[in-house]
């Protein structure tokens, strides 16, 4: 798993750029663009959790 871990976060970080991610969380709500960054703290928290274990 860890031999995947660098190449599958390189990928995601290349996939979206950060003005792109931005500017869709304002066009979607100001709500649901809280709930996307949550929503992806929790699973970048649950992917450090299962690398670490």
């Amino acid at each position: 798993m860890k031999r995947f871990t660098l190449p599958l976060v390189m990928l995601l970080l290349m996939s979206l750029s950060s003005c792109s991610a931005i500017e869709g969380i304002f066009k979607a709500g100001y709500y649901v663009g809280i709930f996307v960054v949550v929503f992806v703290l929790f699973v970048i928290g649950f992917i450090w959790a299962k690398v670490r274990k």
